[in-house]
């Protein structure tokens, strides 16, 4: 521990993505100072870094689509190339004509993206990995779970006893177990007075009418005091999930107001409009204190970190370098908020891994509203990728589904359920959250609005729990994410 003292569009039936960005956070021009940083760190020129941030922009609106076009044919999507290409796989030959038309580069691979997610939840259930197994996550350009260890051996014990397929995992070495940073981190700093230690601000957001901050879990728990940059009492933590996840809101006091923007340091002041995930390979940046400005990529969404305090899932991995202090900090692709830095290893001088918790999950869990530059409120993040499962299934108008596939999973312990619908567009679909309370199953959430996209939190007690699928009105396949306590 690091601790410092107080002081697109998809026509249905084909993949078409289409010329001019949907909307409007696409269509800005990138600020100057993402331009530099992304040009300086990843060696390329000006007029790629431009077209680079364009056509993720594009590719991220439109992977969601491509994805639920493929079904489960479909393989993984990533960007390749200074420029970004994007990529789509697929384990069937007769699709690559129609991803080719779409604009994006074909792959065909062995193995679908549900299989190695598959095998990237048995290790997640899997007995506590040895220390010397840093990570894991599906590559999707590899077609592999990679394994990051620096005991190849240990790491080989530890896969075959959890009963998964050696052959769709890849060993990575790692020297270093990622650990947190517990300083200051992106952004603005700030101090948690209760522990003695500082963090940074991650993004301005709302609960209802009160204004706060998202930052790191690991930075304070529920009740804790904070001060501002400047010393001034802050807030306190009202929100905070450590480990499993890696998230925590401070709701602020009346003296602070939010603009909206990212501190980039040698980048200037960002504007934040929105939170649109951007696909592995895509470019990302982070803002921390102790190192200020840095800029990478993207290499695997849903990752599953073993940190001496306990596994988190669901972190994004990047190469963006970050150090002690970082903590807690700004992930940002473009004008696009992604998340909270997490952990790492390595450092700014030799590079190294950076973990961060992606924003969307505390935007659900805990009903929160990103503030964004010039107000009003964002598009909500595109689709369910971020969360820890996902399922999928296609529904007639009327009919239901039940999942996880088609039955119910057991919850142990005490904790927030998270639910995310990406329904087909053009009809409604509902979500429900149904416990079991021992002769029924009863509904203790739901989302019911008039649109294809749902999503549902509670916080409950351990027992039986489902989610209902209800195709209230139109017909078509659906994607459903989950997180468990």
């Amino acid at each position: 521990m690091l601790r410092t003292p107080a002081v697109v569009a998809i026509a249905i039936g084909a993949l078409v993505m289409t010329a001019t960005p949907a909307v409007a956070s696409v269509a800005a021009e990138p600020p100057s100072g993402v331009v530099d940083a992304i040009q300086r760190d990843l060696g390329i020129t000006e007029e790629q870094a431009i077209n680079r941030l364009a056509n993720e922009a594009r590719g991220n609106q439109a992977a969601p689509g491509l994805r639920k076009t493929l079904g489960d044919r479909h393989a993984g999507t990533w960007f390749e190339g200074p420029e970004s290409t994007l990529v789509v796989a697929t384990v069937d030959a007769a699709d690559t004509a129609a991803i080719t038309r779409a604009g994006a580069r074909a792959r065909v691979v062995k193995q679908t993206l549900a299989q190695l997610t598959a095998v990237k939840e048995s290790l997640d259930k899997a007995a506590a990995p040895p220390a010397s197994v840093h990570s894991w996550s599906v590559s999707v350009s590899g077609n592999t779970v990679t394994v990051a260890t620096a005991d190849p051996d240990a790491a080989h014990a530890w896969i075959a006893k959890a009963g998964v397929d050696a052959g769709a995992v890849t060993l990575e070495q790692s020297a270093d177990r990622p650990k947190l940073f517990y300083e200051i981190r992106g952004g603005d700093a700030y101090y948690n007075t209760s522990a003695g230690f500082r963090c940074s601000v991650g993004f301005a957001a709302r609960r209802g009418t009160q204004l706060g901050f998202t930052t790191a879990g690991h930075c304070g728990t529920n009740g804790q005091a904070t001060q501002g940059y400047n010393r001034v009492a802050q807030g306190t933590f009202q929100i905070s999930s450590f480990p499993g996840n890696d998230y925590a809101w401070v709701a602020t006091n009346a003296d602070w107001t939010a603009p909206g923007v990212v501190n980039g340091y040698s980048a200037g002041i960002l504007p934040v409009r929105g939170a649109t995930v951007t696909q592995p390979g895509g470019s990302v940046c982070r803002s921390g204190s102790t190192t200020q400005w840095h800029c990478g990529t993207v290499s695997a969404l849903n990752t599953t970190v073993n940190y001496p305090e306990g596994s988190v899932s669901g972190l994004t991995r990047t190469n963006v370098c970050a150090e002690g202090g970082d903590s807690g900090g700004s992930f940002i692709s473009g004008d696009q908020a992604q998340g909270m830095t997490s952990g790492g290893n390595g450092n700014c001088s030799v590079g190294g891994t950076t973990y961060f918790q992606p924003l969307a999950e505390i935007i659900s869990v805990g009903g929160l509203t990103l503030v964004t530059s010039g107000g009003g409120d964002p598009e909500p993040p595109t689709g369910c990728a971020s969360y820890r499962e996902t399922h999928t299934g296609s529904l007639s108008s009327g009919q239901n589904a039940y999942q996880p596939n088609g039955s119910y999973y057991q919850s142990t312990t005490s904790g927030t359920h998270a639910g995310c619908l990406d329904g087909p567009n053009g009809t409604d679909f509902d979500l429900y959250l149904q416990k079991w309370n021992g002769s029924s199953w009863a509904t203790v959430a739901q989302g019911i609005t008039p649109n294809a996209d749902e999503t549902v939190s509670y916080s409950g007690t351990a027992g039986y729990y489902r989610y209902r699928v209800h195709a209230y009105s139109g017909s078509g396949s659906y994607t459903l994410g989950l997180n468990r306590p």
